[in-house]
C-alpha cells in the first residue's frame, strides 16, 4: 500500500462545491480535478486542465480530500483515466470509505476501475468534435450502478444520442443523462424532445453553471 499511496499524480485542483450534474447533483462534493485531456471536445469548459497542475501523491491527494470532511468525492478531469494512477487513486478513496464517482469521456478503458466506483461516461456527440474518441466496448460493461451522459448542441446531436441508447440497450443498464449546450441549445427544447418520444432518460441541466455562471474553476 505504501508504493501506491507514494505513486505521483498531476493534480489540477481539489476544492469543494455542489455536485453540478447526474443523480448527485446538488449535494455537497469534493471534486478532485485531474491534469491531461487529449479528447479535444468542442465543448470543454475546463480547458485549464489540459496542462496546468501539480504533482501530489496518492496519500496527498487523499489528505486534501480528507480536510473538507464530505463523504462523496468525484475524480474527474481533463480525462482522469489519461494518468495511470487514476484508477490507484480511486481505489484508495473507496479504501477510505467515501462515495466515489468518476467523470470520464469514454476514451479510456473503464474496466480496470474500482467496481465500486460510480462511473459516469459522457458520450461525445458529432458536433463535440470527439465523437471518433469513444471506445465503444465501454458500453458492454455498464453496471445499473454507472450513469452516461450525453451532451447536445443540436436536433442532430439528440438523433444521434437516441441511436446509440437504442443500440446499446442503454436505459436497461443505467440511467442516461442528456443535457444541452449552453448557448446553442435551449434546455426547455430538448424538454419537448424527451417527452414527445418518451425517452427513458434524465434531463441533466449543469447546477454550478446556473449558480456561479461567472466562474470556471472551483465550482
Amino acid at each position: 500500500m505504501g508504493a501506491i499511496m507514494a505513486e505521483m499524480l498531476i493534480v489540477n485542483e481539489i476544492f469543494l462545491s455542489l455536485q453540478g450534474e447526474g443523480t448527485r447533483a446538488g449535494r455537497p462534493c469534493v471534486l478532485v480535478r485531474l491534469t491531461g485531456c487529449d479528447v479535444g471536445c468542442r465543448w470543454c469548459d475546463t480547458r485549464h486542465a489540459r496542462d496546468e497542475g501539480e504533482e501530489m501523491t496518492i496519500d496527498a491527494i487523499e489528505a486534501a480530500v480528507a480536510q473538507f470532511g464530505c463523504p462523496l468525492v468525484e475524480v474527474t478531469g481533463g480525462e482522469p483515466l489519461m494518468q495511470a494512477g487514476a484508477t490507484a487513486l480511486l481505489t484508495v478513496l473507496c479504501d477510505a470509505g467515501y462515495e466515489v464517482l468518476l467523470e470520464t469521456s469514454g476514451a479510456y478503458d473503464i474496466a480496470p476501475v474500482d467496481p465500486r466506483v460510480v462511473r459516469i461516461v459522457d458520450v461525445k456527440c458529432p458536433s463535440s468534435g470527439a465523437a471518433e474518441a469513444m471506445r465503444w466496448s465501454n458500453l458492454e460493461g455498464l453496471r445499473a450502478s454507472d450513469e452516461v451522459k450525453f451532451v447536445l448542441a443540436g436536433r442532430d446531436d439528440y438523433d444521434y444520442a437516441r441511436a446509440v441508447l437504442d443500440r446499446h440497450r442503454l436505459a436497461a443498464l443505467c440511467t442516461v443523462l442528456m443535457g444541452p449546450v449552453a448557448g446553442h441549445l435551449e434546455a426547455a427544447e430538448l424538454a419537448a424532445w424527451i417527452c414527445e418520444d418518451r425517452l427513458p432518460v434524465r434531463l441533466n441541466l449543469q447546477l454550478h453553471k446556473i449558480l456561479w455562471p461567472d466562474s470556471e474553476r472551483g465550482v
